[in-house]
């Protein structure tokens, strides 16, 4: 073992982890096998990008793959690579871009690996065009403590294929990826930002277009009260049809320590949604972006989770089906505002109707909500059952992998195929996560 420890990145619950880390795949069956005796569960940990305790063990201890980061082969013809799982989306485009191929899907960061998207099934803000990460994997290794190692697709080890993609890392370790990547003539993005005074107005251009462009989001302000409720901005976007095949180099900012309360607070919160919404201005606007700002504006500022103090902070994201989603959308927005609690990113887009292949995916058709709070008593014992009454009376749902307060009820209603993942779930494998909601 380690003399390190890790923790999730909304640094709650505060369970840090010990790591036993993995340099080579052919060490991870003797890993397990020899942990097995020392401590009741353990848990694969990718790049520690994961915000609630999906990713932490509920002994504590975890197998750390990040060192598991080599590409096994590349066919820069068809765009399908081999690599390991601990490889990064950042090393991924790194490796891709230059060749003329991107991501399929990629959430908002990029520091997260290969075998960690696969776990939280992620999407994007193309998911109405191309669904979750799931639906791009070919197929993939599996190292459990039970069996012989496997190889899981849509032909093999079907079970255990879509118990993996959206599993929370409870079905076994997975070793290494193959995924078909997505042609691109350029690495800019060619943008169009709106601002909009209303949910009703981000409604109706969701509806007017979306299905014109690969990539639809928006800012939304928190803090807007009375007829700006749902205020916000709207952005999309498409990879250009010519420019250079360039690999972003963004200048980082750091928060060096964790400062003793935090910096997100009633003030500085509605100062910022302010000025934000007001330095757009209105009408449509049209712009070419980097990849980078476009897609992963918060990975510019390293250790950005600090800013939210000793406490750490809990991420609230749900989905809420296209019927009910306006009426629930306006009230969420409604009781985060009156509570003062929120975020400067709060994020907005419409998810589509492609099926992903994961049992425990997240996303549905309709409107999805996400965005930060620090940590407190209020939030936990006042906001949130607030926000999850709404949810769950308008037929939603909360995303596991941001998730660190879920109830078992929710979780059972939200996730119906919960009993199959159970039943595939490695013996070995359990997290904090999956012990309060499985019980």
């Amino acid at each position: 073992m380690t003399s390190s420890s890790v923790k999730s990145w909304g640094r709650y619950p505060h369970k840090p982890q010990f790591v036993y880390s993995a340099e080579w795949r052919n060490e991870l069956p003797t890993l397990l096998h020899t942990l097995a005796a020392q401590h009741q569960s353990l848990l694969p940990f990718g790049n520690g990008r994961s915000y609630g305790d999906s990713c932490l063990s509920l002994s504590d201890h975890v197998v750390q793959i990040r060192p598991l980061n080599r590409f096994i082969s590349a066919d820069w013809q068809t765009g399908r690579i081999i690599a390991e799982a601990g490889v990064t989306l950042e090393e991924i485009l790194h490796a891709a871009i230059p060749n003329g191929w991107f991501l399929p899907v990629t959430p908002g960061t990029k520091f997260v690996t290969l075998g960690g998207a696969i776990a939280n099934d992620v999407h994007g803000k193309n998911h109405h065009v191309r669904g979750t990460f799931g639906c791009h994997v070919i197929q993939f290794g599996l190292i459990r403590s039970d069996r012989p190692a496997c190889v899981c697709s849509t032909t093999e080890n079907t079970g255990l294929f879509t118990a993996t993609i959206g599993g929370l890392g409870l079905t076994g370790i997975i070793d290494w990826v193959e995924l078909q990547l997505m042609p691109v003539e350029s690495s800019q993005i060619s943008t169009t930002t709106i601002r909009f005074d209303s949910l009703d107005e981000f409604i109706q251009l969701s509806n007017e277009l979306d299905h014109q462009h690969e990539y639809s989001v928006a800012w939304v302000d928190c803090t807007a009260k009375g007829d700006a409720t749902g205020r916000g901005v709207f952005i999309v976007g498409d990879h250009c049809k010519t420019g250079d095949l360039h690999v972003s180099t963004t200048k980082k900012l750091n928060v060096p320590l964790v400062p003793p309360f935090s910096a997100i607070n009633q003030l500085t919160l509605n100062a910022f949604n302010t000025i934000y919404f007001h330095k757009h201005k209105s009408g449509r606007q049209y712009a070419l972006s980097d990849y980078d700002s476009f897609f992963y504006p918060l990975d510019s500022i390293n250790n950005w989770n600090r800013i939210y103090g000793p406490k750490g902070f809990q991420q609230y994201q749900c989905v809420i089906p296209g019927n009910n989603a306006k009426a629930a959308i306006h009230e969420l927005l409604k009781t985060i505002s009156a509570s003062g609690n929120g975020s400067f990113l709060a994020v907005l887009k419409r998810c589509g109707d492609i099926k992903s292949p994961g049992l425990l995916s997240f996303p549905l058709s309709g409107i999805s909500l996400a965005l930060d709070f620090a940590q407190s008593t209020y939030v936990d014992d006042k906001l949130f059952p607030a926000l999850d009454k709404i949810v769950s009376e308008a037929g939603g749902r909360l995303y596991p992998a941001k998730d660190a307060h879920m109830s078992a009820t929710h979780f059972q209603k939200y996730y119906p195929e919960w009993e199959k993942l159970n039943q595939l779930k490695d013996p070995l494998l359990c997290s904090h996560f999956w012990n309060r909601v499985s019980s």
